[in-house]
This record gives C-alpha cells, structure tokens and sequence, in this order.
C-alpha cells in the first residue's frame, strides 16, 4: 500500500443527540488492499483517561468500529452500520458515552495506521460538542 494514497487530511467531530458524529477525510481514497485504520485520540488535560475510537478497514472495506477505554482498559464493539465511507471520505456514528468521563478541556487529535503501523497521529480534529 502507498500511504501517500490514504493521508488523513482532516478531521472533525459534533455531537447530534445521543451520537457522535465523526468525519474522516483522506487525500486520495481508502486504500484497496492491506490493513488502515482512522480514529480520533481523546484525553483528558492530564492523559489520565483517555479514549481510542476507531474505525478498521480491510481491503477497502470496513470490518471493525470500536472504542477503547484506555485507564479501564475495556474495548466496546459497535455495529458497522454506523460507519459509512465512499471515497475519500469516511463518517461514523459513536455513541456519545464514547468520550464519558473527558469533560471540558480534554484534547482530540486524530490518528491513522497502515498495515499495523502508525501512520499518522496528533491531526487536528474540528469539534462542535
């Protein structure tokens, strides 16, 4: 895979009611062969809790939509029909009990890794929460 194909250009996050809605937009498409995963790094000021939330595709197609509590060190499953992607633009809907316990003034960056290897890391995330 050429990572120069799948680089995360930007990425932002509002809340709707119940949901978080993230968008993911990648200069090029998502790759067509191999492993990439895109999510956004949330912490608390401190880093003492933080939260993962990821979206895994294999082969071009979506195949895993979790979060990840890092302190409590518990991963939830979330059903992939939450995720949508064509192109070079991916959304996804995570519940908004997702980022618990970050409170104002947390930091969110977002992330992407190629075939088990980090990618990217710290991209800006536009919030609207």
């Amino acid at each position: 895979m050429e990572t120069q194909d799948a680089l995360l250009k930007q990425a932002s996050i509002k809340a709707q009611d119940s949901t978080l809605v993230a968008t993911f937009d990648i200069d090029g498409s998502i790759p067509g062969s191999g492993a990439y995963v895109v999510g956004l790094m949330g912490a608390t000021q401190d880093f003492s809790s933080q939260r993962r939330l990821c979206i895994e595709f294999m082969n071009g197609e979506a195949i895993a939509f979790y979060s990840f509590n890092r302190e409590q060190g518990v991963e939830e499953d979330y059903d992939l029909s939450g995720v949508s992607h064509s192109g070079n633009s991916i959304t996804v809907q995570f519940p908004v009990d997702a980022i618990n316990g970050l409170g104002a003034g947390h930091t969110m960056s977002a992330f992407s890794e190629a075939d088990g290897r980090e990618f990217q890391h710290g991209v800006p995330v536009e919030e609207n929460l």
